[in-house]
């Protein structure tokens, strides 16, 4: 096993993880919210933020599915060492990482039961940048919110599935934002 294998983890991760884990509930319960974090620093080509979120959310019993240039040795030994995770492919995964482009079509993913809507993975997204873009309403949403998506139909028809369907977490550099299945959005 590499030396890098054994670096970017959290230093401190009782402490670490609940700082992630509490940036990654934030967004996810405000959506278009977008928050900086750290404490991992995982392996080109995944950002600190979906390393920081894999370190959070990821066990040996979490299901991860890696797409595109993701799936490569160097990140896949990585989530092993630090999480335990199993590689799985896109229909049995919890969590799935990748570009936009190497996630879709996204109707290869588990969106949950009538009976077990948690039963649905999560995309982690990586993405070039976050910013504003599209109108986001619903719950965790006062009025309105903006958040530049890949595309708006996906989300919008992913939303007409509630409360079945996928969840978001949108990454780029150190930030993270979200877009659970509850939220609305407009062009």
């Amino acid at each position: 096993m590499q030396a890098e294998v054994l670096q970017g983890g959290f230093a401190n991760a009782p402490i670490d993880a609940a700082v992630a884990f509490r940036a990654a509930m934030q967004v996810m319960a405000r959506p278009g919210c977008i928050e900086t974090v750290s404490g991992g620093t995982p392996p080109a080509p995944m950002s600190v933020a979906a390393g920081v979120l894999v370190l959070t959310l990821c066990d040996p019993e979490t299901p991860v599915h890696l797409a595109g240039a993701l799936d490569c040795q160097p990140v896949r030994d990585w989530i092993t060492f630090h999480t335990g995770a199993p590689f799985v492919d896109a229909d049995t995964a919890m969590f799935a990482i990748g570009c936009w482009e190497d996630l879709t079509p996204v109707t290869r993913f588990a969106i949950g039961t009538p009976e077990y809507p948690d039963r649905s993975a999560t995309l982690i997204v990586e993405c070039d940048a976050l910013g504003e873009g599209h109108r986001l309403s619903g719950p965790g949403i006062k009025d309105t919110a903006s958040l530049a998506l890949p595309e708006v139909e996906v989300f919008q028809n992913n939303a007409l599935l509630f409360p079945l369907g996928l969840d978001f977490f949108f990454c780029a550099g150190d930030q993270v934002a979200a877009l659970p299945r509850t939220t609305k959005v407009e062009g």
